[in-house]
């Protein structure tokens, strides 16, 4: 598979949405101590795997569809028969209501930055990467703040 720029556009600006929210959390990366715990280890092979399967299909996508490529076609695709229709609302449940109001909210209530970033970069990569990095750096976030003694779990 070859990348065309359109597809290295979008590879970018998924990319820059990733290093915002690492940026946002560098506190959390650089502690020293903190070390990185077996479950941390398993969100981020699963945010890996789920960033390069999901931008694998994309691609694939925007190669057979060039002349239509869109949010609107895409999401259409979703609905062609009921097995995917199935799949495609929960995706589309999950990730356009669920997934900001649970990170917003969960975000601010133990202590991480910006946590609205996650909806647009789940938007711009993978809902799975955006779930499994969300849940990478609360995990991270919440042995951050008991190291801390702030008491927010």
């Amino acid at each position: 598979m070859t990348l065309t720029p359109n597809d290295i556009f979008y590879m970018v600006i998924g990319v820059l949405s990733v290093v915002a929210i690492l940026a946002t959390n560098a506190r959390l990366l650089r502690t020293p101590g903190l070390g990185v715990s077996a479950l941390e280890v398993v969100y981020y092979i699963t945010a890996l795997a789920g960033l390069v399967i999901g931008w694998y299909f994309n691609f694939q996508y925007m190669s057979v569809y060039a002349a239509e490529i869109g949010w609107w076609h895409w999401t259409s695709l979703l609905f062609v028969n009921p097995a995917s229709a199935s799949g495609g609302q929960d995706l589309i449940i999950a990730n356009l209501i669920l997934y900001p109001l649970w990170t917003i909210i969960d975000g601010r209530r133990v202590g991480m930055r910006w946590a609205w970033l996650y909806f647009p970069m789940s938007v711009l990569t993978s809902y799975a990467f955006a779930v499994a990095l969300y849940l990478a750096l609360r995990e991270r976030q919440t042995r951050w703040n008991k190291a801390a003694g702030n008491g927010i779990a």
